[in-house]
């Protein structure tokens, strides 16, 4: 294992987003996390999204950066950037502010969060 991540761990943690623009939270993604040392990846699926891989580091005070890629259930494939900042909620439970950047010539960014499931 190389590296270390600090205090912070996040495997077999599970997210969801928090988007008001989310008609039905049930269908949002939700992503399965893993970590060894300072290597994060997870899988995710749910909504418009058929499924979907990020990988990256986590830095000792928990910030992510990653790469991701989605398969998207219109067919097209995604792909992007993003650096995620953690913080615990008052319940114990992490929030994630992912400020994300699409790799497909659209300029498509933008900030999202997602929290821990339970």
């Amino acid at each position: 294992m190389t590296g270390t991540a600090g205090a912070w761990n996040y495997d077999s943690r599970r997210f969801r987003s928090t988007a008001a623009e989310t008609s039905d939270g049930t269908r949002t993604p939700i992503g399965h996390y893993h970590q060894s040392g300072d290597f994060v990846w997870a899988e995710f699926a749910g909504g418009a999204v058929r499924g979907g891989r990020l990988v990256g580091r986590c830095a000792e005070d928990g910030t992510l950066t990653l790469a991701y890629s989605q398969l998207m259930t219109d067919g097209r494939v995604v792909a992007g950037e993003c650096v995620t900042t953690p913080e615990r909620l008052p319940d114990g439970r992490l929030r994630l502010r992912e400020s994300w950047r699409r790799l497909d010539g659209s300029g498509a960014s933008g900030i999202s969060y997602i929290e821990e499931l339970i």
